[in-house]
């Protein structure tokens, strides 16, 4: 079992492998899926006393799920509350408070950080994507009646330009908006001959996953941009991207799932060309 990088990931892993723990450590499970903002803010001991076991019966259940420490765990339940807390100023505000963006104290110093980090996630891009995928996903896409496009909040831009390359390749595209509340209406002619392309990250857009499912029950193709094998959009994809976004300070870029959108794009532009 690989080490949970997000908390949905190991939310899940706990559910899985709850009833294979020890009564003590099925204790800690239970605090841990019903408390997350404990976990990420109080203290080991604050924890086990609410939990109402040894600090040492918390480390145990950190290392029962490949982690170092209690500590280590910690870090995914902070990074999922800064993740869903909307306000980019009250979420420097949350990292200030935990001291761990102390070291960006300036606009070039977050330049840096940015730039370093999505240098490595483009660098791991090409050796995480298997090229039947990607042929794959260009076959779909020239051979589908209708392609719809489905990305909601931060994952939105992603859909704006697919939509925009696509329909530059002359392809009948519609993007599925959810303006004036009618996603679903907008997705309501999908059937087995046309492509959805689907993209959400943790925390998941709860519209994108709906509009998704609807495309597996009307049998669509559908491509996917994610973060996990565990994302709710993986599920009965035709092919599903997992990609590793650079983040600073839970701060996340886009850079890899635009280079991956741009790649899909020009490559489908070359094949019609042929």
């Amino acid at each position: 079992m690989a080490t949970a990088t997000h908390l949905a990931e190991l939310q899940q892993q706990i559910r899985q492998r709850y009833h294979d723990l020890s009564k003590r450590l099925q204790q800690v499970a239970h605090y841990v899926l019903e408390n997350p903002n404990s976990i990420a803010f109080d203290t080991v001991a604050v924890i086990a006393t609410h939990a109402n076991v040894p600090p040492s019966t918390l480390i145990r259940f950190a290392n029962a799920f490949d982690f170092s420490g209690f500590n280590e765990m910690k870090q995914l339940f902070r990074k999922n509350l800064v993740e869903e807390t909307s306000s980019y100023t009250e979420r420097a505000k949350l990292l200030k408070d935990s001291q761990s963006g102390s070291s960006l104290d300036t606009p070039s110093d977050i330049l840096q950080q940015f730039t370093l980090a999505n240098t490595v996630a483009l660098q791991e891009l090409t050796s995480s994507v298997n090229p039947e995928q990607l042929d794959t996903a260009v076959n779909l896409l020239e051979n589908a009646d209708t392609i719809y496009v489905v990305a909601m909040r931060r994952a939105f831009s992603i859909a704006s330009y697919l939509t925009y390359a696509l329909r530059h390749l002359e392809r009948r595209v519609v993007l599925v908006d959810g303006f004036g509340c009618m996603a679903s209406e907008q997705l309501a002619l999908v059937g087995e001959n046309d492509v959805v392309i689907g993209a959400s990250f943790s925390p998941y857009s709860p519209e994108t996953i709906e509009l998704c499912d609807h495309a597996t029950h009307a049998k669509a193709k559908k491509i996917v941009f994610t973060d996990s094998q565990v994302s709710p959009l993986a599920a009965n994809s035709d092919v599903c991207f997992v990609i590793k976004e650079a983040a600073v300070e839970s701060f996340r870029s886009q850079t890899a799932t635009l280079c991956l959108a741009q790649s899909l794009a020009v490559s489908l532009a070359f094949k019609l060309s042929r």
